[in-house]
């Protein structure tokens, strides 16, 4: 999947980010390895998809550094580069996107390679085998002429996402990327997630909101809560159960899966007892 001959790691350090005059993100720190995933955890407003967004320079920081690193070399100042060499190692994958209109799926595909047709859209000879792999890694080829106003959310979803493949980066940001799929393509994406960092090197960082997808899929989970990194560490370090129920404001239980070995995650309403000792409503015929 990844063309480079060279993989890239991006590390952040000391993250201050601002909405105005009020600071959201506070000394953050993030690295994102190659063949890594990390996931970003924590409740609304806890400032996981900003901080994705300032790794992605598309959220100015006030203070702080972003640094591209390679497996073996120099590491680059991100926020000195020049926007298209920035773009060749670097892409993200947005919660929601807009709806272009008159532009059918493979031109939609065809934004992610942007960074390698420079101006007045020269020549890009490795480009048209990026969009095929790209279309056939998310299970849209058969959609390839289709107009993208007339696909499901969750088409739509995959065909942003084959735009982001497209664009051979080493380091992948994904902002919920499962959001409108059904549970095949949820398990699709996050299987090739795997595979784009096991397989490719691909250093993923993924902002999730089920707390057991973080766990069965990151090696590195990091929980923010108003702003800060409150944990960061291997699933079972990282979702401590005092810590999450301190974060989500709402009693949550931990347990390891016995079949797979995995941490679990329970929140506890105030109807959980009753819902687990309900008995099995039947219906007449």
């Amino acid at each position: 999947m990844i063309q480079q001959s060279e993989l890239f790691g991006l590390e952040a350090s000391d993250l201050v980010l601002r909405y105005g005059d009020k600071d959201v993100v506070h000394g953050a720190g993030l690295q994102l390895e190659p063949g890594r995933i990390v996931a970003l955890v924590g409740p609304n407003g806890s400032g996981k998809s900003t901080l994705l967004r300032a790794l992605a320079r598309l959220h100015e920081a006030s203070s702080g550094t972003i640094t591209v690193r390679p497996d073996d070399g120099e590491a680059a100042d991100a926020l000195m580069m020049k926007r298209s060499d920035f773009a060749r190692h670097v892409t993200l994958l947005s919660q929601s996107r807009p709806v272009p209109h008159g532009l059918s799926v493979r031109d939609v595909v065809e934004f992610g390679r942007h960074p390698y047709r420079g101006r007045w859209r020269a020549a890009d000879p490795q480009g048209p085998a990026a969009v095929d792999r790209a279309m056939g890694l998310t299970g849209i080829t058969d959609l390839a002429h289709r107009g993208v106003h007339e696909l499901s959310g969750g088409q739509l979803q995959r065909v942003w996402l084959a735009s982001c493949l497209a664009q051979d980066t080493s380091v992948l940001l994904l902002d919920e990327p499962t959001n409108h799929l059904d549970l095949r393509y949820k398990v699709e994406i996050f299987d090739l997630m795997y595979d784009l960092a096991r397989v490719h090197g691909v250093a993923i960082g993924v902002v999730l909101h089920d707390l057991d997808e973080a766990a069965a899929l990151a090696d590195h989970v990091v929980v923010l809560s108003e702003g800060r990194i409150a944990a960061a560490g291997p699933a079972h370090e990282a979702l401590d159960a005092g810590l999450l129920t301190t974060v989500y404001s709402i009693p949550i239980v931990t347990h390891t899966d016995p079949l797979t070995g995995r941490l679990r995650t329970r929140a506890v309403g105030r109807h959980s007892d009753s819902q687990t000792h309900q008995p099995e409503r039947t219906t007449r015929p």
